[in-house]
């Protein structure tokens, strides 16, 4: 969002997603999906038929075959014909595309849903796609090789050691345990290098997942929700798509995309980081300028459970539920897409005052 302040006031007024587990070979993508779509629905209320516009977000190269997201739309139901969209994305920048259809004043309401499994074939091979088709995915560099430059770019920088990753790892597996839809919670071994200095406990693990909000408008939000987690500011901004000519342990395109979004107004008491690696959540904490005294990542994060094209749109359901709940007042959420933080999406919600 860059500009004046958008004319209406929109806002998450419910946030439901799967647990996520290591495989779900038993279901299909729609029967993975269904379940959340009928819980957010149900939060609010709403029918599909209720809904103004629905868009997703969802990966082919996952799936394997071409055009799977319009199968999920069997779990939605797509008739009579409904308004919608999809993003080959996360399902973050599907939301990104609500807010914008609802600032225009086309819908007061809106369905996000996100989802990816990642068990049937190798997410590290699949994740080279997103590479430079000329120069880096020639050589096959896997997303935890080049995760593991990143850390230790930022090692040999003095930013960290590897101890201090082990403890973000420690941290967020402990923070899980309150989470009932963790994939990996408690006292989880940090295990063996994957790539040195990267241990596994250092990387995400592989799992199947989805995630749904609705978001709402203006007085409707409030007939919705008791307290709606309004979207004070939201923007995206990407990196340079050759690796070499980036410094891998800054993040300028998270720094600008909060400074549009409005982050450094005013402080945040919470941050829900999509950091797949440990490392990440050392850049983008240095890049977002955040104290000790700012909860991170109170979900577990990514690092707990993440599923692909869904772990950035749970970063802002969990933000936005705990406003819900009471329990935060100004939350930040953070999306990434891409090797090391390529492309990073940046949220501001608020809860109204208590």
């Amino acid at each position: 969002m860059t500009g004046p302040a958008p004319l209406r006031e929109i806002a998450v007024v419910a946030f439901a997603q799967t647990d996520h587990r290591r495989t779900s070979e038993d279901l299909s993508e729609v029967e993975m999906l269904m379940p959340v779509l009928h819980q957010v629905l149900d939060a609010t209320g709403l029918k599909t038929a209720d809904i103004g516009f629905t868009c997703s977000g969802s990966s082919d190269y996952l799936a394997g075959r071409a055009f799977s997201f319009t199968g999920a739309l069997d779990g939605v139901g797509a008739w009579p014909p409904i308004c919608e969209s999809h993003v080959e994305m996360d399902g973050a920048w599907a939301l990104y595309e609500a807010w914008t259809k609802l600032l225009t004043g086309e819908a007061d309401t809106a369905l996000v849903y996100s989802y990816g499994k990642s068990s049937p074939g190798s997410v590290r091979d699949v994740l080279t796609r997103q590479l430079d088709p000329y120069y880096l995915a020639p050589l096959w560099p896997d997303s935890v090789a080049l995760a593991a430059l990143q850390a230790q770019a930022l090692i040999d920088t003095g930013a960290t050691d590897e101890p201090a990753l082990a403890a973000v790892a420690a941290r967020s597996r402990h923070d899980a345990e309150a989470n009932p839809h963790a994939q990996l919670r408690g006292s989880v071994p940090h295990g063996d290098y994957a790539v040195r200095p990267l241990r596994t406990g250092d990387c995400p693990p592989i799992g199947d997942g989805a995630a749904a909000v609705i978001l709402a408008a203006g007085d409707r939000a409030r007939e919705l929700c008791e307290r709606p987690a309004w979207i004070h500011g939201i923007d995206h901004r990407t990196e340079a798509h050759g690796l070499g000519v980036r410094d891998l342990t800054d993040s300028p395109s998270t720094r600008l995309a909060a400074e549009r979004a409005g982050v450094f107004e005013r402080p945040v008491d919470t941050a829900e980081l999509h950091a797949p690696f440990t490392a990440q959540e050392i850049v983008l904490r240095r890049a977002l300028d955040l104290g000790d005294d700012v909860r991170v990542n109170p979900s577990g994060g990514a690092l707990a459970a993440n599923p692909i094209m869904a772990a950035g749109l749970i970063r802002i359901g969990e933000a936005a539920a705990r406003i819900h709940r009471g329990e935060s007042d100004r939350a930040l959420a953070h999306a990434t897409s891409g090797p090391c933080l390529q492309q990073n999406l940046v949220a501001v919600l608020e809860g109204d005052p208590r």
